[in-house]
C-alpha cells in the first residue's frame, strides 16, 4: 500500500482566495469633455491661430501666408459639408414634423401661437435696435469714407420674396454659371448649384399636408422619409462631431482676415450691435423667460451648444439639428412640435440678423449720408423687420434683410458697402441670437400650452449631447418592444414621426 504524498506547502483556502473572489474592476474609459466645452476650446485655439496668422502677415507675393490658408480651408470645408446635407434635412425634417402633428393636440393653435410670438420677440428686438441706433448715433462715429460705399450686386425686395417663395423646380435648385477668361477668350464654364430653402420649405409643407390629406395610402410614405430623416442626420451628427475643428478654422480665418483694422473704423457702429444683441440674449430673453416661471439659467445651460454652434458656423440652417435636439431633449418641449417649430424658426426667426443689425444699420446708412428719418420711417423698419424676415430665408441673410430695409425706406443702397468689412464679425453674434430666439420660442408655446416637459427643462443638461447616439439608432429601426427588451432607452431621432 503506498502512502499519500505530503508537500511541504499548506492546502490552499480557496475561499478566502482574494483571487477568485474579486472581480477585477474594469477599466475606466475616458471620456472626451463635452461638446460645448469641445466648441470653447476650438474657439480660444482659432483666435490665437488667427492672430499668429494674422502677425506673419501675407507673403511676399502678397497671397495669403500658410497658416492663414489652412485656416481658411478648415473652415470653409466645415461649412460645405453642412451645407451638403441641409437640403435633405429640411425636406425630410418637415415632412416628418407635419406628420408629427397628428399626434399633437391643437396643431394649428400652436403653429399660430408660435408664428405670434417669433412676431412678439422680433419686435422687442427691433425696439431696441432703433433705440440703440439713436444713442450711439453710429454713423456720426465712424472712420469709413464715402469712398467705401458702394452698391449691392444683388439686393432684397418684396418681390424677392414673392418668386423666392414660388417654388421654381421640385427641389427650389438653382443654378448659377461664371466664365473663365484668358485675356478676352473664354477658357472654361464652371456651374455651381444651390438650394433656395424658402422653396424647400414649401415644397416640404406641400408634401406634407397632402400625404396628411392621403391617409392611411400615404403611411409608406411617411415610413419612408422617417427612415431617410434618420440616415440623413446621423450623417449629419458626423459632421457635426467635427464642429471644434471647424471653430478653429472658422475663428481663426475671421481674426487672420479682418483683425482691428476694419473693426476699428466701425467700432462705434460694431458696438451698438453687439450690445443689442447682449440685451436681446441676456435680457429680453430671461425677462420672458421668468414670467412664464422658467429659470433662465437652465435655458441657457441646454441651449449653450446650440448658441456656441450657431456662433461660430454662421447659419442657422447648419445648427438646426443641434438646436431642434436640444430644445426636444435638453428643453422638454415635446418631439413632436420641436421637429416642426425650429426647421420654421431656421429660416424666420432672425431676432439678430432681421431685426437689431438692419434697425441700427438702416440709422447708420441715414445719419452718414445726413437724411433725416421720422418717425413713420421707424415704423417702416420695425414693419419689415417683422414681416420680411422671410424674404431673406432663401437668400444671403442679413446683408439681403439690410437692402430691402434700405430700398423700402428709400436710402442709399450703397450704404451697404460700408459694413461689408466687418460683416462676418457681426454675423457670429447675430446668428447666436437667431438660434436662441429659435430654441425660445417652442419653450415659451409649450409651456402656455401646457405640454413642456418642466421636470426635464429644470434638470437640462447639455454634457450628454452625444451619449445616446446608439440608442437612438436602436430606437429608429427597433419596434418599441424590442428596444425594451434590449434594455435601452426608448427614443426616437429628432424629428421623426412619433
Amino acid at each position: 500500500m503506498v502512502a499519500p504524498a505530503t508537500h511541504p506547502w499548506p492546502p490552499i483556502e480557496r475561499c478566502s482566495s482574494p483571487v477568485s473572489t474579486t472581480t477585477p474592476a474594469p477599466e475606466q474609459k475616458r471620456r472626451l469633455p463635452s461638446f460645448g466645452v469641445q466648441i470653447l476650446l476650438g474657439l480660444l485655439l482659432g483666435l490665437a491661430l488667427g492672430w499668429l496668422a494674422l502677425a506673419l502677415g501675407p507673403t511676399a507675393s502678397g497671397d495669403d501666408n500658410g497658416l492663414t490658408v489652412a485656416l481658411s480651408t478648415i473652415g470653409s470645408a466645415f461649412v460645405t459639408l453642412l451645407k451638403a446635407v441641409v437640403p435633405p434635412l429640411v425636406l425630410t425634417a418637415i415632412i416628418a414634423s407635419i406628420a408629427n402633428l397628428r399626434g399633437v393636440a391643437n396643431g394649428a393653435r400652436l403653429a399660430g401661437q408660435t408664428l405670434l410670438w417669433f412676431a412678439i420677440t422680433a419686435l422687442i428686438a427691433v425696439g431696441i435696435g432703433l433705440g440703440l441706433g439713436l444713442l450711439f448715433q453710429p454713423g456720426a462715429h465712424t472712420g469709413v469714407t464715402k469712398a467705401a460705399a458702394s452698391a449691392p450686386s444683388h439686393t432684397g425686395s418684396w418681390l424677392d420674396f414673392l418668386q423666392g417663395i414660388i417654388p421654381t423646380n421640385f427641389l427650389g435648385l438653382q443654378a448659377s454659371s461664371s466664365l473663365a477668361h484668358e485675356g478676352d477668350a473664354v477658357v472654361g464654364v464652371t456651374t455651381g448649384l444651390s438650394f433656395n430653402v424658402l422653396q424647400l420649405i414649401v415644397v416640404a409643407i406641400v408634401i406634407g399636408l397632402a400625404a396628411l390629406k392621403v391617409g392611411a395610402k400615404a403611411e409608406p410614405f411617411l415610413t419612408l422619409n422617417a427612415s431617410v430623416l434618420s440616415v440623413v442626420q446621423t450623417v449629419l451628427w458626423w459632421i457635426i462631431r467635427l464642429a471644434p475643428l471647424g471653430t478653429i478654422g472658422l475663428v481663426g480665418r475671421a481674426i487672420a482676415t479682418y483683425g482691428w483694422d476694419s473693426l476699428a473704423s466701425l467700432a462705434v457702429f460694431a458696438a451698438a450691435i453687439y450690445v443689442g444683441l447682449a440685451l436681446v440674449l441676456f435680457v429680453v430673453y430671461p425677462v420672458i423667460l421668468r414670467s412664464h416661471g422658467l429659470r433662465p439659467s437652465r435655458y441657457f445651460r441646454g441651449a449653450w451648444p446650440a448658441i456656441q454652434l450657431g456662433f461660430v458656423s454662421r447659419s442657422s440652417i447648419g445648427t438646426l439639428p443641434v438646436t431642434e435636439r436640444v430644445t426636444h431633449r435638453n428643453l422638454g418641449v415635446p418631439r413632436a412640435y420641436a421637429s416642426f417649430a425650429v426647421p420654421l424658426g431656421a429660416t424666420t426667426k432672425m431676432d439678430g440678423c432681421a431685426a437689431i443689425y438692419p434697425a441700427v444699420a438702416a440709422i447708420f446708412v441715414a445719419q452718414f449720408f445726413g437724411l433725416h428719418l421720422g418717425v413713420t420711417d421707424y415704423l417702416l423698419i420695425a414693419f419689415v423687420s417683422v414681416v420680411g424676415s422671410a424674404a431673406t430665408a432663401g437668400l444671403t441673410g442679413a446683408l439681403v434683410m439690410l437692402t430691402l430695409t434700405l430700398s423700402t425706406l428709400g436710402l442709399p443702397l450703397e450704404g451697404v458697402g460700408l459694413l461689408l468689412a466687418v460683416d462676418p464679425i457681426l454675423d457670429m453674434g447675430r446668428t447666436a441670437v437667431n438660434v436662441a430666439g429659435q430654441a425660445l420660442v417652442p419653450v415659451i408655446v409649450a409651456k402656455r400650452e401646457g405640454i413642456l416637459d418642466v421636470d426635464q427643462f429644470n434638470s437640462a443638461d447639455a454634457d450628454d449631447l452625444f451619449n445616446d447616439d446608439e440608442a437612438d439608432a436602436v430606437s429608429a429601426v427597433a419596434p418599441h418592444s424590442a428596444a425594451a427588451d434590449a434594455g435601452t432607452e426608448d427614443r426616437e431621432p429628432v424629428g421623426a414621426p412619433a
